[in-house]
């Protein structure tokens, strides 16, 4: 802790070469799994935290695998940290910038832990020398300039003793220091070896420092020391015992909470919890600080826990595990989600029906659980579609997240995670050979890039989108797809290609006698027409517009086409005709109950008098307005610029829910 806290300080070669400082300091402390690396950087947060105001950031860069956490990834969790927004769908240099500006003039330290390579690290480094980045790895980062590193070995034979003290309390070590010291060397000074075998002392009062410390010996050399003390340690453990713990192997990012621990072992709730709270004890789990009881299992322990289940469970065991898990998980989704339908009898008669196990006090308890497990579950979701095995499994828990996302954090916030979850949706179906959810998980990854500005990506991807719902023949998909494609190419400015592929998806709808949804794509058309300047085709669909919602006896919509019809007619220059029009249109708004859409009106028909010459009722029209608008104190003064063709908020939400083939999704 010296050294590091001096590295600090010390200058380094820019300063020292007359160069201004280009970037964050970055210190490394460098260990095998097990040595103390992690804790030591988290110490070291703690104690200089103070000469960083602004805060830290904490991010893992590798699995619990070891895989490497994507850049892209790790940058948006920091981003989201700092409560900024993440655009879904943005890629890593984008999102990399996007940190680096955040931190431009912050104070803040950065602990990046499992470092898998200096490239992770250098992506995330901040053009701050104000931050300083804490890096944890288990070898050198080669390629960052100035890298600070502290290597870590073993401790030594005194701290190891004291250690070892905080399980077993003074009096054992103290009658016998010798056999504390040797266990200590058998440890071979690593924290976690040390801390296993304290754990399994302090579960066995009576047995003394050196009956442990000749178990081991008698193990033989074979394997590291924290290998042989987790043997001897698994070893004493009762066989249900023994059977959670492998097969917490399993468990999503290495995070458990006494439901996952129950599905995968196939036991009680409470019973898996008590386990989890000895397994805290012998050191075999760590407990997450968190509301709900939650725990990590160690990084160290994993690559053995992994060959343990492998040798003692059969696969067809295993899968069933994993499959009892995700099951378990799809049940609380949906239970989550159910919760918020309070005005919906379906819905309350199904919670009546899950076990209580299952079901969510209230809708604060649920939103709380998502949010504390989301990490977990979003890692369900790549484990499920990695293993490949259970992709029916799989495809009904990114379902059910989606549908719990939305119900609980809603459409926008939650779309950064929509948009991971919509591309394991796509690799399923495409793996499947699934053109109906090809489709929808196309659509929903093009609607989403389409709201965050990458319109030549989103109309890509819906026209695979249309190609996928014609090879499923499905008529949703299509017609949705072709709606989009007209809509992206009206936003590319090609209203000729837009009206175009919209009037093919109108062609569709009324084949298939869809009024309400012809009704609309007459007003998209329309839209299309009024931005290219021709004015009589969007009148004429305009129009038609009007004849389809009144044969609907959608009212509302009725008041707004009406509304839209006067505006292009005062486009074209023809203003009494659009006084008409305006003068039917409030009568309309009037019926449909739109205060603001009447104050509107008004305003145009205030615009429209003083056009003609008569300034007085112009007056009379602005004074209505104004009127009307004191009633609604947050309406805005004038209606928006946009056609009443475009898209509405309502139909992008709902294009973020998974379509399924199977009738329980």
């Amino acid at each position: 802790m010296k050294e590091l806290r001096a590295d600090i300080e010390r200058a380094g070669l820019d300063t020292l070469a007359g160069r201004k400082v280009p970037r964050a300091r970055v210190l490394l402390i460098a260990g095998k799994p097990g040595s103390g690396r992690s804790a030591l950087a988290e110490e070291l947060a703690r104690q200089v935290a103070d000469s960083y105001p602004d805060g830290v950031l904490r991010a893992r860069l590798a699995e619990p695998d070891g895989a490497r956490v994507p850049t892209e990834r790790t940058a948006r969790e920091l981003l989201t940290a700092l409560e900024l927004p993440t655009p879904p769908g943005a890629d890593e240099d984008e999102l990399s910038e996007a940190l680096r500006e955040a931190l431009a003039d912050r104070r803040m330290l950065l602990l990046l832990d499992d470092a898998a390579d200096a490239e992770q690290v250098d992506a995330l480094l901040p053009d701050n020398p104000d931050c300083l980045a804490v890096a944890v790895s288990g070898g050198p980062l080669t390629g960052i300039s100035d890298v600070r590193p502290c290597t870590l070995g073993g401790l030594d034979t005194k701290s190891a003793v004291e250690l070892l003290e905080r399980f077993t309390g003074s009096v054992r070590v103290t009658v016998d220091p010798r056999a504390a010291e040797g266990l200590a060397e058998v440890c071979q000074g690593q924290p976690a070896a040390l801390m296993l075998a304290g754990g399994w002392l302090a579960a066995r009062p009576q047995a003394a420092v050196s009956d442990l410390a000749k178990q081991l010996h008698a193990e033989g050399d074979e394997g590291t020391a924290l290998s042989r003390v987790f043997r001897l340690v698994y070893a004493s453990l009762p066989t249900p015992a023994a059977r959670i713990l492998r097969l917490l192997a399993l468990a999503p990012g290495g995070l458990v909470d006494p439901q996952t621990a129950s599905a995968l072992a196939g036991c009680s709730v409470g019973g898996a919890r008590a386990t989890l709270d000895d397994f805290v004890a012998l050191s075999l789990l760590t407990a997450v600080e968190s509301p709900l009881p939650q725990y990590e299992v160690p990084g160290c322990l994993l690559p053995l826990l992994r060959p343990l289940a492998e040798s003692q469970d059969r696969p067809a065991e295993l899968q069933l595990a994993r499959a009892r898990m995700l099951e378990r998980t799809v049940r609380l989704l949906v239970s989550c989600r159910a919760i918020t339908e309070t005005d919906s009898p379906l819905a309350r008669e199904k919670l009546l029906g899950t076990p209580s196990s299952l079901r969510f006090p209230n809708p604060r308890a649920a939103a709380d659980w998502l949010t504390i497990r989301r990490p977990a579950l979003l890692a369900a979701a790549r484990l499920a579609v990695a293993d490949g095995e259970l992709d029916t499994l799989a495809r009904r828990l990114m379902s059910a997240l989606v549908k719990a996302m939305v119900a609980h954090i809603g459409t926008q916030a939650a779309a950064p995670d929509l948009y991971g979850i919509h591309r394991l949706v796509l690799d399923v179906a495409e793996r499947r050979e699934l053109p109906r959810e090809r489709a929808a998980a196309l659509l929903n990854l093009a609607d989403l890039d389409a709201q965050t500005g990458r319109t030549n990506e989103a109309l890509a991807r819906y026209r695979a989108a249309l190609d996928a719902g014609r090879e499923a023949n499905d008529p949703y998909a299509t017609g949705r797809a072709m709606e989009s494609v007209g809509g992206a190419h009206q936003e590319l400015g090609d209203y000729d290609r837009a009206a175009d592929w919209y009037g093919r998806a109108l062609a569709q709808r009324l084949a298939r006698d869809e009024r309400e949804d012809a009704a609309r794509l007459y007003g998209r058309i329309a839209a299309a027409h009024t931005y290219a300047g021709r004015y009589g085709e969007a009148l004429r669909n305009w129009r038609a517009a009007v004849a389809g919602y009144r044969k609907n006896g959608d009212v509302a919509a009725h008041a707004r086409a009406l509304n839209e019809l006067a505006r292009v007619q005062e486009y074209a220059g023809r203003p009494e005709e659009s006084l008409r029009t305006c003068q039917e249109a409030v009568e309309w708004a009037r019926r449909a109950d739109d205060v603001r859409l009447q104050a509107a009106l008004h305003l145009r028909l205030a615009d429209t008098m003083e056009h003609l010459g008569d300034p007085a009722a112009a007056g009379l029209h602005r004074s209505t307005a104004e009127r009307l608008l004191s009633d609604e104190p947050d309406a805005p003064e004038s209606e928006p610029d946009l056609p009443e063709g475009d898209p509405d908020p309502e139909h992008d939400a709902n294009a973020c829910e998974i379509r399924s083939t199977s009738v329980e999704d």
